[in-house]
């Protein structure tokens, strides 16, 4: 399945849901903010947001220094 992730086509090989995705792109387990289609996805709530063809994400990642 096909989906914008931070502006680029990204492929989710496996699975359908954010967490998939999140282990897909071996994301750090804290420090990360993922957003579907402008919409802010509480890292509870991973493993039940289903993805869809076509949705587009914003992922952020904290980092320490300014």
């Amino acid at each position: 399945m096909k989906l914008t992730v931070n502006n680029k086509e990204t492929e989710l090989t496996q699975g359908n849901t954010v967490a998939d995705l999140a282990n897909q792109l071996e994301l750090p387990t804290q420090g990360v903010a993922i957003a579907v289609n402008n919409r802010m996805i509480p890292r509870t709530q991973w493993s039940e947001q289903v993805l869809h063809p076509n949705d587009s994400l914003v992922i952020i990642k904290a980092s320490c220094g300014g």
